[in-house]
């Protein structure tokens, strides 16, 4: 009798235990579908750029995926589309906004047209220098353009420094504003059209990947851009001369469509934002180191350069004074306030 009770309490036991280790379990799944260990919801993040793989901006991204990736021990998985491989620059803005893809790079010049104070890094001479940009950035006025951006929709994770645009060009070096009278300049925005006007010069708009074949046509006769990007589209092949003006602080930024941000744990916030910030340091040493490089690489290569003395830009600046009025017109009152915070510098 006694032999059988035990029996009963055994068997008993062994069901309570399965029991108990089948509900841990299932707790455990259950936990698993929503949250990794360290407590990050699982979400896949779509983020979209189209500069090439090997630019510094690029490798910045790049980083800041893996580095999201790994902190959150694979729960918030960013999955980048590099090159232009998911969206095009022309179409990227409106997907972000609309929520097609949840995270992309694209220029400041590029959302201008549905965010008229951007246009103030196409502005000429507006930044001198490299702490100037990021002073200007980390404070008032990045917080009035990230403000401007979240009204239309789209959150700014970090500014991504491109750096300095120049001058290259196939007839003559550029030693002053009145050397660009006659020729034929690609252009990357509506301000620096105004610009290359004044100077006496027609604007010729065309994509990145078209100046090259342009130049060795003679469809232009220069072409506007960062050196980074003239070296890395060879125009120390289809160009003679360099001019370096400093005169635009070219800016990309890596914008979330602001609807899906607000859906994000506070947590995951913490996250992107934290490594965002880590990124666009790193970004802003690389571009400097990458613009006094590349300068240096091009004329290696043969590319006649002219820099532009210190002393001369005054002259620059005052013939750029049309770009200048195009973007106040544009932008309006934010677009004043936002001149008078640098110049305030």
């Amino acid at each position: 009798m006694m032999k059988n009770f035990m029996k009963t309490i055994g068997f008993i036991m062994i069901i309570v235990i399965a029991l108990v280790g089948c509900s841990s379990k299932t707790e455990k799944e259950s936990k698993g579908a929503g949250a990794s260990g360290d407590g990050y919801e699982k979400t896949t993040i779509r983020l979209a750029y189209n500069l090439p793989q090997d630019h510094h901006i690029s490798k910045g991204i790049e980083q800041f995926a893996k580095d999201v990736t790994e902190k959150s021990d694979g729960a918030v998985k960013v999955q980048v589309y590099p090159a232009g491989q998911l969206l095009s620059d022309k179409d990227m803005n409106q997907s972000i906004l609309s929520g097609g893809v949840e995270m992309g790079v694209n220029s400041s010049t590029l959302w201008e047209s549905t965010v008229p104070a951007m246009g103030i890094f196409d502005v000429p001479y507006v930044f001198s220098d490299y702490d100037a940009a990021g002073k200007a950035l980390n404070g008032e006025f990045g917080d009035k353009l990230r403000g401007a951006m979240e009204e239309k929709g789209a959150k700014v994770l970090l500014f991504a420094d491109y750096g300095y645009a120049q001058f290259a060009n196939n007839k003559r070096p550029l030693k002053k504003p009145e050397d660009f009278k006659g020729l034929r300049i690609r252009s990357i925005g509506d301000i620096p059209s105004e610009m290359i006007k004044a100077y006496g010069a027609s604007p010729v708009f065309m994509g990145g990947g078209e100046v090259y074949m342009a130049l060795q046509r003679n469809t232009v006769d220069g072409a506007t851009s960062g050196t980074t990007a003239m070296l890395q589209r060879k125009y120390d092949e289809v160009a003679k001369y360099l001019t370096i003006n400093n005169y635009a602080y070219l800016e990309f930024i890596l914008a979330v469509n602001q609807k899906y941000w607000d859906g994000l744990p506070e947590k995951t916030q913490t996250l992107l934002t934290e490594t965002a910030k880590e990124t666009e340091d790193w970004i802003r040493q690389q571009a400097k180191e990458e613009d006094e490089r590349t300068a240096k690489e091009l004329e290696k290569k043969g590319m006649k350069v002219y820099v532009v003395p210190q002393e001369d830009l005054a002259q620059w600046k005052a013939a750029a004074k049309p770009a200048w009025d195009a973007f106040t017109k544009n932008a309006g009152d934010t677009g004043k306030e936002l001149l008078e915070m640098v110049d305030k510098q």
